[in-house]
C-alpha cells in the first residue's frame, strides 16, 4: 500500500511506542521526529535520541500541518486508553498515520482507517474494512468483506472469516477463529484459541473455548476498564 513519507510524532513512550518507532523507522517512508506523553506521565526527556514532549503542548512545538502522529498504546482498558488519546490528538488537529508492514498482504480495494497498525504476515482480503485505531498483530487474517470496528485489537494468528462484522473496542485473542457471516457485539473479548461459531449479540462479554462459550464477568472488568 503506497504511502507518502511524513514527519511523525509517536504518542506514547512505553513498549508499544518503542515497537512503533522501530517499524516506522525501518519499514516505512515516515520519519519519527519526537514522542509525546500526557504531562502527568512525563518522566524522561528523550527516547532513541529524540525529545519526549508533553502532549498538551504538542501542537505548539510541532504544527499539525507539518507533522503527522501515531498513537502507540496497546489494548489497555480494553482499547479505551488508545481511543481517548487518539481523540485528543485529533482535537489538536493532527492526522494519524497508519503503518502497514511491507511483508503484509493487503488487497488493493481493502479500506483502512487512521491510526491502524498492521504487522508482518497479516492478510487483509478483498473489500475488507478496518476502522480507525485498529491493531493487527503478526499473522492475523481478516478475510473478504469483513468489517472491523474502530479501536479493536486483533492478536497474532487470529482469523476472522468472510463477511463477518466485528464491533468496536473488541479484543480478539491470539490464534482464535471467528466463523463467516457472523456479528460480534461491541466490547467483546474472544479468548486465545477460541472458536466462535455463532453471533455474539450482547456487548461486553468474554468468550473462551471451542466452541466458544460465554464466561462470567464483563469484558470491561476483565481489562480494568470503566463499564
Amino acid at each position: 500500500m503506497p504511502q507518502t513519507g511524513r514527519k511523525l510524532i509517536i504518542v506514547g513512550a512505553g513498549e508499544t511506542a518503542q515497537i512503533a518507532y522501530e517499524y516506522f523507522t525501518h519499514d516505512s517512508p515516515h520519519t519519527v521526529a519526537a514522542f509525546a506523553v500526557e504531562g502527568a506521565h512525563l518522566r524522561e526527556r528523550d527516547l532513541y535520541g529524540l525529545p519526549i514532549v508533553a502532549l498538551e503542548s504538542l501542537a505548539e512545538r510541532y504544527p499539525p500541518g507539518e507533522f503527522g502522529a501515531y498513537v502507540a498504546i496497546s489494548y489497555n482498558s480494553l482499547n479505551r486508553v488508545r481511543r481517548r488519546l487518539f481523540g485528543l490528538v485529533k482535537e489538536l488537529g493532527f492526522r494519524c498515520e497508519s503503518y502497514v508492514s511491507s511483508r503484509a498482504f493487503v488487497w488493493p480495494n481493502a479500506v483502512l482507517g487512521e491510526n491502524c497498525f498492521v504487522f508482518e504476515s497479516c492478510v487483509i482480503q478483498h473489500h475488507a474494512q478496518l476502522g480507525d485505531d485498529v491493531t493487527m498483530w503478526a499473522g492475523a487474517t481478516v478475510t473478504h468483506r469483513c468489517v472491523i470496528g474502530d479501536d479493536c485489537f486483533v492478536g497474532s494468528g487470529a482469523v476472522i472469516n468472510g463477511m463477518t462484522r466485528v464491533g468496536e473496542r473488541c479484543f480478539i485473542g491470539a490464534n482464535s477463529s471467528i466463523g463467516d457471516r457472523l456479528s460480534i457485539a461491541d466490547d467483546s473479548v474472544i479468548g486465545m484459541g477460541a472458536v466462535v461459531t455463532k453471533n455474539i449479540d450482547t456487548p461486553g462479554r468474554i468468550w473462551v473455548g471451542n466452541p466458544a462459550r460465554e464466561v462470567a464477568g464483563s469484558s470491561a472488568e476483565g481489562f480494568g476498564a470503566p463499564s
